[in-house]
């Protein structure tokens, strides 16, 4: 089954610059190195979405291919009084999750074990790297890193998620909790040098 490219809504917030308007103009016209200039001016932000929603660098980058061609498939669809980095973004997103769901059983699972964490010494999570917290992110299974994503970064409530995933809110709920408490071990774990 086939997702539309704008499942999820993303907030707009910048205008496009003067030299991304040229850039699409470019791209749409077919002008050599057009395609190649914007591939590398927007991939490392392509890039770094993609590594948030994929386990390892490999599938990051698999999602970064298949978003850069659904981008350049319908870049004529790009409203350029918009952002198009929060535009290129929806995409990703979206491509993210089309792998995401294709594994339904993963999504679909709610149940929660109890367990005991200490809240994390906060300087220990002074002394993570960006590294540190996007390997931690990247061991959560799929769902949990995609429900937590969606939740703690892009902003979504728990019913746009359930609609986006096409899982019950209680289950979103479920994941971002398993995130949250998987997180917390790990930061302990570092805390205690495990």
């Amino acid at each position: 089954m086939t997702y539309p490219v704008q499942t999820a809504e993303i907030k707009d917030t910048n205008q496009p610059d003067n030299a991304e308007i040229q850039l699409i103009r470019d791209c749409l016209a077919d002008k050599r190195g057009a395609h190649e200039l914007f591939y590398k001016r927007f991939y490392g932000y392509v890039m770094s979405i993609a590594l948030r929603y994929s386990n390892h660098s490999e599938e990051a980058k698999e999602i970064t291919n298949d978003s850069f061609v659904k981008v350049f498939q319908h870049l004529n669809r790009h409203d350029q009084q918009r952002s198009l980095k929060a535009w290129i973004r929806r995409i990703v997103v979206n491509t993210a999750l089309d792998r995401l769901r294709k594994n339904k059983r993963e999504l679909r699972q709610t149940d929660i074990q109890q367990t005991n964490i200490e809240a994390p010494d906060e300087g220990v999570l002074q002394q993570l790297s960006a590294e540190d917290i996007m390997r931690m992110v990247q061991s959560l299974s799929a769902a949990q890193r995609a429900v937590f994503n969606l939740f703690e970064i892009e902003g979504f409530s728990h019913e746009e998620i359930g609609a986006m995933l096409e899982i019950p809110v209680g289950t979103s709920k479920s994941h971002l909790a398993r995130a949250k408490m998987k997180l917390r071990q790990m930061i302990s774990d570092k805390q205690h040098g495990k």
